[in-house]
């Protein structure tokens, strides 16, 4: 049975933040480690629900390359993800570069900017924007509806430079 694969911590600890608890809670004191599963090594994640005490657990494959951390965030390496979709991961820079915490300008906008960086993934080479199968979330289609010029190239490349600019990255 194969499992998504979660690229690295980064991306698994965003995965887990937006898919809550059956409450609604997102606060789960995560236990994380490697278990073998009809002989496939993943990666796990477990812990019980601070809200209502629900056992909460996820399986995560591995990526084919270890995805060394070139910073914060690291969310994978050149491929794109399987947990989050092309709409998902602009909702998260939206989300993100929307709320900026006072005195927490740089991390919020390099979560921003690497969020993008995510989204770009998507683009196959040679072509000019995301294609319309990289948007396999009931959220992430959403975004796309609501503006899929959004989703080209130029623009994305714009976005990017911007967040990283002002993040000072």
């Amino acid at each position: 049975m194969p499992y998504p694969i979660a690229r690295s911590r980064d991306e698994a600890h965003l995965y887990l933040d937006l898919n809550p608890c059956a409450c609604g809670s997102v606060d789960t004191d995560w236990d994380h480690g490697l278990v073998s599963v009809e002989g496939e090594l993943v990666s796990y994640y477990e812990g019980r629900c601070a809200a209502c005490g629900t056992e909460r657990r996820y399986l995560f494959g591995l990526p084919r390359r270890e995805v060394t951390p070139t910073g914060f965030p690291t969310f994978g390496g050149p491929e794109p993800s399987e947990l989050l979709d092309a709409g998902e991961w602009m909702w998260v820079a939206d989300l993100t570069a929307g709320s900026v915490p006072e005195g927490g300008e740089r991390q919020a906008l390099s979560i921003a900017r690497a969020a993008v960086e995510e989204v770009i993934k998507f683009v196959p080479p040679g072509e000019d924007e995301v294609p319309e199968d990289a948007f396999w979330s009931e959220r992430g289609r959403a975004v796309r509806a609501a503006e899929p010029g959004r989703f080209r190239l130029d623009r994305l490349l714009v976005v990017r430079d911007t967040y990283r600019e002002l993040s000072g990255a």
